[in-house]
């Protein structure tokens, strides 16, 4: 069985430093996007509350969600201190590679599509 196109559109944006990342993010935060800083030592989630949540975050942003990967030494300081962010969020406790986080965050997002579908995918 194929799967179908949830109608949600990724992008990823590459930083070459954190003095770069936190340009990129403070210039989403400035156009109203949500950003949800993904980090070991934030909430982590099911799933559903995922799917709710995510919804509720592109509500608040105009459809724009930006979901923040740090560097190898993590999100900088500056933007974990920073008020106004929209959430941190842990996929895990475990460590992963930048790009199995984003396998696996592209997959979560597929995901919460299907459940705010009602579809039979999460089962």
């Amino acid at each position: 069985k194929r799967l179908r196109s949830s109608n949600i559109h990724l992008k990823t944006v590459w930083h070459k430093n954190d003095i770069e990342l936190i340009k990129g993010v403070k210039n989403d935060k400035n156009k109203g996007h949500s950003v949800v800083l993904l980090d070991p030592s934030g909430e982590t989630k099911s799933s559903q509350d995922f799917s709710v949540d995510m919804y509720n975050w592109l509500e608040v942003g105009g459809s724009r969600l930006a979901f923040v990967i740090g560097g190898a030494e993590g999100i900088p300081y500056e933007l974990k201190a920073e008020k106004g962010m929209q959430k941190t969020l842990s996929l895990s406790k475990m460590t992963f590679t930048h790009q199995f986080a984003r396998t696996i965050l592209a997959e979560q997002i597929y995901r919460a599509s299907e459940i705010r579908k009602g579809s039979s995918y999460n089962k």
